[in-house]
């Protein structure tokens, strides 16, 4: 009986002690500095335009057909967004077993996706995290409007003058008990991108 209460005291133990570890590189994730770092594979409707930085005149006329809507039934739409994340701490780990995202391009609910691999920076180290996103643009001209879909995506690509601002909220996963569980709050990360007017 006592060799049971010993054996379980220390499952316990093991299991509390790896909480304690979890939620400790979670709270030092949240103290991370995020920044926006760069956009890249960008691809609409079969168009490959790579960065989204220097988009050619037939492309733009493409594109500017494509965001209208039309007749299309569906509206593919990729990229990968990357963020720096900076672990400012002297001495604690940043430690993540995965993250929930939402993405809103200034009001516009754009996407949300989830990251399922472990992160893990060291004090005073520095990453980039990848946010990969898909979605279908015709879904979201459905539930806003044509204008609005066609005018936020213009500036956000930079085919017509104006910033977009790009909210990104993220949602540390922790292991605990081998289940991933999701952090109550959020890590806001705000930034601009598009041509200046």
């Amino acid at each position: 009986m006592k060799k049971a209460i010993i054996i379980l005291s220390t499952i316990l133990l093991m299991y509390s002690c790896d909480a304690v570890k979890q939620i400790g590189g979670a709270y030092n994730f949240i103290q991370c500095k995020y920044d926006y770092n760069s956009i890249d594979n960008v691809e609409l409707a079969g168009i490959n335009l790579g960065k989204a930085k220097s988009v050619s005149v037939l492309q733009i006329a493409s594109l500017t057909t494509i965001l209208s809507g039309g007749a299309l039934q569906s509206i593919p739409f990729s990229m990968m967004l990357n963020l720096d994340v900076e672990n400012p701490n002297e001495k604690g780990t940043a430690i993540l077993n995965g993250m929930d995202y939402t993405i809103e391009l200034n009001d516009m609910e754009f996407t949300n996706g989830q990251i399922d691999t472990p992160v893990r920076i060291e004090p005073g180290e520095s990453t980039v995290i990848p946010l990969s996103i898909g979605l279908d643009l015709k879904n979201l001209i459905n539930r806003y409007s044509k204008d609005k879909v066609s005018s936020e995506m213009s500036r956000f690509l930079g085919i017509s003058p104006g910033q977009t601002k790009v909210t990104v909220k993220l949602w540390p996963k922790v292991l605990i008990a081998n289940k991933a569980i999701k952090t109550p709050a959020h890590i806001p990360v705000t930034f601009y991108v598009g041509k200046k007017k």
